[in-house]
């Protein structure tokens, strides 16, 4: 047994790594209409974690233990749910031996559930869900997140995702699906959102909406396994996946140095690029040289390629911004939205200077979409204080202020403005 005293930390960890292995295995042993019950049998295996092991202490193998305990809970289950009476002997037996494997003490290895993990990704991402459906139950089931984590990616109501969980569950126990891979002309339909879900999952980690933490590197490297999970699968041959998988790792190889000792934001270019993660970037750049195999480009190559160029600098100056504001125009002609828009303005400043990048974004101030989006009012402020246009930098921050933000992002917006007051009464 192992020190019980970070349990609570222990079974958040091994909620956000094993709960979508355990979820997608159950469910295929289940059936995907009963994904309720999947879920069920996890959760009160982790509930069953906190309440013995700070007394008994944790165990060698804590996902072994968490597989045997949701077994137990699948076969009493089993026993009471007539909804199972057909396949209720073969199950019984399939989780006792299973559960005669973890009583041995055998080696619980989570790559073995990776078939069962992309059949439970490819479920969630069914064309017969609407793609708002697809995306929520794929974050809540394998990736993990609870409803509100959910709505605040989704820049969505709570109850609204929390009924977009039910009737997905009730759309999967209608289609009857058996949790099979597809056919390779259905499989292909299904990787685009598949791969949506999983940005929004990376996304959610990268810039964290909830708590008091900006960086959630478990989620990011959760996010870049399941990319790599359809990326590498032998049924998929996509270059979208492997562009995703470049993004990512690209990003996160930043993490170490983006935020500070004391877990304070370091912009991009303030950041101490020798604590990079090296190899990290090298993923990405392998990931990168498989993607271009592709008949198109997407929106993932672009982004990826412009991770890229950030990542082959040596130092902030050294960037390449008329290679960037080139790939920003480049997306912005394929996957135009409000917050490319926002980016390549940002580029627009870098290579022609403050005032061109306050003329790229004032139309962006019109649309709803970034309303309550605090990077577009920072962006402003910080533009407008390069240009010595202090009163108006202060309004803009304080406009940032009002918008939802992370604790650490709420803080730098703060230091920000502090800032412009000294700067503005030593002029």
């Amino acid at each position: 047994m192992q020190d019980s005293g970070d349990t609570p930390i222990l079974v958040d960890r091994l909620f956000r790594s094993e709960a979508g292995r355990l979820v997608a295995h159950f469910a295929r042993r289940f059936g995907p209409a009963h994904l309720d019950l999947a879920e069920e049998v996890v959760q009160d295996a982790l509930v069953a974690a906190l309440q013995r092991w700070p007394h008994a202490g944790v165990p060698k193998n804590p996902a072994g233990w968490l597989y045997r305990v949701a077994c137990h809970r699948a076969l009493d289950l089993l026993r009471r749910r007539a909804a199972f009476d057909a396949r209720r002997d073969r199950l019984s037996a399939e989780l006792s031996r299973g559960q005669a494997l973890a009583l041995a003490d055998a080696a619980f290895e989570p790559a073995a559930l990776s078939d069962d993990e992309l059949r439970m990704v490819l479920v969630c991402c069914h064309p017969g869900l609407p793609r708002e459906a697809r995306v929520a139950l794929s974050l809540k089931t394998v990736g993990g997140l609870g409803v509100r984590e959910i709505a605040r990616a989704l820049l969505s109501d709570e109850r609204a995702v929390a009924q977009r969980l039910v009737r997905a569950k009730r759309r999967i126990r209608q289609l009857d699906l058996d949790g099979e891979l597809p056919a390779a002309a259905a499989l292909a339909a299904r990787v685009e959102s598949a791969l949506d879900v999983i940005y929004l999952l990376f996304n959610e980690g990268y810039g964290a909406h909830a708590g008091r933490n900006l960086v959630r590197a478990d989620l990011c490297r959760e996010a870049i396994r399941l990319g790599r999970l359809i990326a590498d699968a032998d049924d998929v041959s996509d270059r979208r996946a492997d562009a995703l998988v470049a993004l990512m790792a690209l990003h996160a190889a930043r993490l170490p140095a983006r935020v500070d000792a004391a877990d304070e934001l370091v912009l991009l270019e303030d950041q101490d690029r020798s604590r990079w993660d090296q190899e990290l970037v090298a993923l990405g750049f392998a990931y990168l040289d498989r993607s271009i195999g592709g008949d198109a480009i997407s929106p993932f190559h672009v982004q990826a390629a412009i991770a890229a160029t950030h990542a082959r600098a040596a130092s902030a100056t050294e960037t390449d911004w008329k290679a960037i504001l080139a790939l920003y125009d480049e997306l912005v002609a394929i996957a135009p939205s409000p917050i490319v828009a926002l980016n390549r303005a940002v580029a627009v400043a870098k290579v022609r200077g403050p005032a061109a990048g306050l003329e790229a974004i004032a139309p962006l101030t019109r649309r709803r979409e970034l309303a309550g989006y605090y990077l577009l009012p920072a962006v402003r402020a910080d533009l407008l204080a390069r240009m010595g246009r202090m009163p108006a930098a202060r309004r803009a921050y304080r406009e940032a202020l009002r918008c939802r933000a992370s604790a650490p992002e709420r803080r730098f917006l703060e230091s920000r403005l502090a800032r412009l007051s000294i700067t503005e009464k030593l002029a």
